[in-house]
């Protein structure tokens, strides 16, 4: 009987890690016009002042194209050299 409740703690215990660490989460990369790109972890909606575009994150720039990563930790968006955070 102690095993099964052992059996039935562990169960119970990694169904919480599991709804705790959720499912794969959505990424896009965004880019602006300067060429610099970023992986976005959540889905943002950006202001179209922000001048960015939003790519899914299998996208890929082509070979004659011009771009840069430029990661940053947060929410925001490259805007010359600084990081604007919203």
């Amino acid at each position: 009987m102690r095993t099964l409740g052992k059996v039935l703690c562990a169960v119970v215990m990694s169904a919480g890690v599991l709804a705790v660490s959720g499912g794969p989460a959505s990424a896009a990369i965004v880019c602006n016009a300067a060429g610099d790109c970023w992986h976005a972890r959540e889905t943002y909606q950006y202001r179209p002042e922000f001048g960015v575009v939003v790519h899914p994150d299998n996208w890929r720039w082509a070979q004659a194209e011009h771009y840069r990563w430029r990661e940053h930790e947060g929410r925001g968006y490259w805007d010359g050299d600084h990081w604007r955070g919203f």
